[in-house]
């Protein structure tokens, strides 16, 4: 029999080689994980802006995704190491040191025993060839010309324990969850095809028959896990169309009455959130995502149009503005000379100001700098001559406080001529000492010595009423005649009472009183 491992017979110097070579790698991302990285950088690739480095985002995300599956896969290799120290507990082969010829059944020497059977999975050839069986067929698998047979068992035995291994962490991972079940039946088909003409020895038709079952059972995983990221996408494609919706209701409102402010901040909101879902979230198919992408684009950049414009325009007003305010600083500052008497002139000019519009924050704070500063100088010079005049209005203060002193006495004097002339020589004295400062003093001093002069002059008004010659007329031939109408009613009451007419005497007594109230009230 004749095989191509005979071709290249197997010797102790190329055997370690081989068996590194053929040990089966911890479970690798490099084939299970390799779909997730190509995702993550196909969405790297999307055709969307980024606010910072895209590709970056997208390699941190991509490399603590791997982190966390090489965790993972840490523990499902543990797991696997230990089921397959348990199946090496059991003694896989049984050797004999009696050469067998090949051709003769009696040749076989029993490697590993089948469950419930006693025929071995392999055998060793006189010539080193090494079969492995299955089921009534016995299939080559190599050769192991320069040692013993039970090396040459063991080696290949090695073998199917590396892939019973690869098995066994397989099933560890779908158990455990987290690896994604399509990428899972990947490595578990291509495991299946490995295992189809293996060059090991054992039970083969296990392995496969356990790979069959995974494979099926990953098939339903997978279809659960597309219709999850189906869900998963369209739920996306909603979140985006969402963002697109409200950044296309911001550029559809009238650019006079947005607030650049606040809206520029709403915009830079949405583009954080599209890449945070662009970054984090599923793939979107490739034209749903161009198309939104697209209407989300358009809208920025209408947004951006009409800002740089309105900006445009809000700097050629602060220009002119900026123009009108300098010129009226300069006319402020050139007031300075004339000290208080500019004061009239800078305050028309403050009213240009107020007027004249805004500028821009800093140029309105520079530009009222100096125009108060200007302004300063001149009320600073009238607060100078307001200082000096009440310093030199100290005495005169003192005086007018003593002429109200002295004006106290005329509301005691009972002789009003003699009241008047003393207060018309305190009205004289008083305006001799002229103005005094400050001018709320003065105010102070002149209304006390006003409520004096109306005082008295109350009296006067009052003895003027009584003592007028007309009024002395009046009152005196209303009191003759209230006398006579008194003593005609002190005769009716007396004839009334002695005549008996009750009710003539009560109209009678009730005249006669009135008479005398109005009598008594002119003083008579």
């Amino acid at each position: 029999m004749t095989s191509a491992a005979e071709s290249t017979p197997e010797t102790p110097d190329n055997l370690d080689a081989e068996a590194v070579s053929e040990q089966p790698a911890a479970p690798d991302e490099q084939s299970v994980e390799a779909p997730d990285s190509a995702a993550a950088s196909a969405e790297a690739a999307e055709p969307e802006e980024a606010a910072t480095e895209p590709e970056e985002a997208a390699e941190a995300a991509t490399a603590g995704g791997e982190e966390t599956d090489a965790t993972a896969d840490a523990d499902a290799t543990a797991d696997a190491a230990q089921a397959a120290e348990e199946a090496d507990a059991t003694p896989a082969a049984e050797t004999t040191d009696e050469a067998v010829p090949a051709d003769s059944p009696a040749s076989d020497a029993p490697a590993a025993e089948s469950a419930g059977s006693d025929e071995p999975w392999g055998r060793v050839d006189d010539d080193g060839t090494v079969s492995v069986r299955e089921g009534t067929e016995w299939r080559v698998v190599g050769q192991f010309p320069d040692g013993t047979r039970e090396e040459a068992l063991a080696y290949f035995e090695r073998k199917f324990t590396d892939l019973a291994s690869e098995v066994t962490l397989l099933e560890v991972r779908h158990r455990r969850g987290g690896a994604s079940a399509s990428d899972l039946r990947a490595t578990a088909r291509t495991l299946h095809d490995k295992i189809a003409d293996a060059a090991a020895v054992g039970d083969l038709a296990s392995l496969r028959a356990r790979l069959d079952a995974l494979i099926e059972e990953l098939s339903a995983a997978s279809a659960s896990e597309a219709a999850a990221a189906r869900q998963a996408v369209e739920e996306a494609v909603t979140a985006r169309a969402e963002l697109v919706e409200r950044a296309e209701a911001l550029a559809a409102r009238d650019p006079k009455t947005i607030q650049w402010k606040q809206t520029s901040a709403e915009i830079a909101d949405l583009f954080e959130q599209w890449q945070s879902q662009q970054q984090h979230g599923p793939r979107l198919p490739k034209s749903t995502s161009q198309q939104l992408w697209k209407r989300f684009r358009d809208a920025r950049a209408t947004l951006d149009k009409a800002r740089r414009e309105f900006y445009a325009q809000l700097d050629e007003a602060h220009k002119a503005v900026r123009e009108r305010k300098s010129k009226l600083v300069e006319k402020a500052e050139a007031l300075a000379p004339k000290g208080e008497d500019g004061i009239a002139a800078y305050r028309e000019l403050l009213e240009q100001w107020k007027s004249a519009g805004r500028a821009g924050k800093k140029a309105d704070d520079a530009l009222w700098a100096r125009f108060k500063a200007a302004g300063d100088v001149l009320y600073g010079a009238r607060g100078e001559r307001e200082a000096a005049e009440a310093e030199a209005s100290r005495e005169k203060i003192e005086a007018k406080r003593e002429l109200l002193v002295e004006a106290k006495a005329i509301q005691d004097e009972r002789d009003l001529t003699k009241a008047r002339s003393m207060l018309t020589g305190i009205q004289r004295r008083w305006d001799d000492l002229g103005r005094i400062f400050p001018r709320d003093v003065e105010r102070s001093l002149d209304d006390d010595l006003r409520k004096i002069e109306q005082a008295l002059r109350a009296r006067e008004d009052a003895d003027w009423k009584s003592n007028n010659p007309e009024t002395k007329a009046r009152a005196n031939d209303m009191t003759r005649q209230l006398t006579e109408a008194i003593e005609k009613l002190e005769q009716e009451l007396a004839a009334a009472e002695k005549s008996g007419d009750n009710a003539a005497v009560e109209r009678a007594k009730e005249a006669l009183e009135a008479r005398r109230t109005w009598l008594k009230a002119l003083g008579g």
